[in-house]
């Protein structure tokens, strides 16, 4: 049935019967031919339609990309990989952001300038002072942004908890808060993914989350009313969600021990390129450096002793007083001079754990780490550094500094030239795996902390789905 090309229909119509004899006795029938132009109107059309629909589609198919999803990867390259961002009300992550710092320049915070004249000056803006707490805001901001995220909670493998725990007790630990108050976030946050349909399909053994600080503050027991941390990690909720954490729980198969975010944040490969053939290069005028200082109230503390060490030798020794008179907020560049400036860098116990930030801004400068407990590094973090520990590290053992057994400088000395530049090459071929790039979707052909981390929650949650053990990670 064709249509009319303009007009009302019924007006058309009239005027076809007030001119019918006048069509009638016209020596040529114009019907056909006004019957011709509307069938090639509706053929041009018809023609333009399917050549736009073709168009789309072959554009579609040239990228691979569904409509459904977010992500900037083919589509076969995210199979198994998708993964939901869930938008949660912000109290639960942007209300719990006190530092205007860690807001700046997706959680790196502002541009540090101050390394002008230490660090090459085609890639000092790549630098920023991070604060140490920031790994959430981190996390957050490049999960938002990830190659293959989707919008479609349906089609995710795994679902992301954007939840600031380490800045929520962060914010709750000073002055006179009740454990009740240091909890109130963690357990708001659990009712409130326990409404989503996509937690109960799984009891959350689908789901992570990052945690900004060391697993340790977030396991106070539930019936203790302790002074310190948040019970996050014990509450029954959590029993099935793969952790990330800066510093996590080395025998708890649901966490992943992940870098703390240093100040080096590169926005391009040239950036860890350059970095790199810097870092080789460099001059080092001490044997060994030690960023660190007394703890007078420790009886024995083993940083005074490594401190005394360090003082003794100081044409050897390049030692950073990092007390709270001489290192304001962490945002001192002689940190970073003196591991640049040093073959080796002590790297004792962290004040809270077994690690430190130190020991991966030691090694970014190409430093070659010394251990005084295995749990620090060799224990954790395995995933981001070397297999064999002694291709990039020294141990000794702390008792035997203690007992005056082995002296640091005695045992650093004992290393040839060529198997110090040794072990400098392994860490500086490592150091692309414990720095976080600055583009919000990573880097074209480099992995960095972030994409380890990422495949290595969903290498754990695969070995828990091909062994059908739903609701029970632990299990793995």
């Amino acid at each position: 049935m064709l249509l009319p090309i303009s007009g009302n229909p019924s007006t058309e119509l009239e005027g076809h019967k007030n001119h019918k004899s006048r069509v009638k006795s016209s020596p040529f029938d114009l019907t056909p031919i006004r019957n011709t132009l509307v069938l090639l109107v509706i053929l041009l059309h018809v023609f333009l339609v399917l050549n736009l629909t073709r168009t789309h589609n072959l554009a579609l198919s040239s990228l691979n990309v569904s409509s459904k999803t977010y992500g900037s990867l083919p589509y076969e390259a995210c199979h198994s990989r998708w993964i939901y961002v869930y938008d949660l009300p912000p109290t639960f992550n942007y209300e719990l952001v006190n530092s205007s710092n860690i807001n700046l320049n997706d959680g790196f915070g502002r541009e540090a300038k101050e390394f002008t004249g230490i660090v090459p000056e085609s890639i000092l803006p790549a630098w920023y002072w991070t604060d140490l707490l920031s790994g959430e805001v981190a996390y957050h901001r490049r999960m938002l942004n990830y190659k293959c995220r989707t919008m479609e909670p349906e089609s995710a493998t795994a679902f992301y908890i954007p939840f600031y725990a380490g800045l929520a007790l962060t914010k709750s630990l000073g002055g006179n808060n009740t454990w009740r108050e240091r909890d109130w976030h963690s357990e708001m946050l659990i009712k409130w993914v326990q409404q989503q349909k996509w937690w109960n399909r799984s009891n959350g053994s689908d789901h992570f989350i990052m945690l900004g600080r060391v697993s340790w503050d977030f396991r106070r027991l539930r019936e203790v009313d302790g002074d310190w941390g948040s019970s996050f990690i014990n509450m029954p909720a959590m029993q099935n969600v793969i952790r990330l954490s800066v510093q996590g729980h080395m025998w708890d198969k649901l966490e992943i021990s992940v870098p703390y975010p240093s100040m080096f944040h590169p926005r391009s490969n040239f950036d860890v390129i350059e970095w790199q053939r810097f870092v080789r290069s460099r001059r080092r005028n001490h044997l060994f450096a030690f960023v660190g200082e007394a703890r007078e109230p420790i009886q024995n503390d083993f940083q005074g002793i490594l401190q005394k060490q360090c003082l003794s030798e100081s044409t050897v020794c390049h030692h950073v007083d990092c007390g709270p008179k001489n290192y304001i907020d962490g945002k001192t560049t002689d940190v970073i001079a003196a591991f640049l400036d040093s073959d080796f860098c002590l790297q004792p116990r962290g004040e809270e754990g077994f690690t430190g930030r130190f020991v991966f801004d030691c090694m970014l400068a190409g430093s070659i780490p010394v251990f005084f407990s295995r749990e620090t590094a060799y224990f954790q973090y395995e995933l981001f550094m070397p297999v064999e520990p002694e291709s990039y590290s020294v141990f000794i053992n702390h008792d035997d500094v203690r007992n005056r057994t082995e002296y640091v400088k005695k045992v650093l000395e004992g290393y040839g030239r060529m198997e110090v530049e040794t072990m400098r090459n392994k860490v500086i071929e490592y150091l692309p795996r414990f720095v976080y790039t600055r583009p919000s979707q990573g880097l074209e052909k480099i992995k960095d902390a972030f994409d380890i981390a990422i495949e290595a929650m969903l290498s754990k949650y695969k070995a828990h789905i091909e062994k059908g053990r739903i609701g029970n990670l632990n299990e793995i």
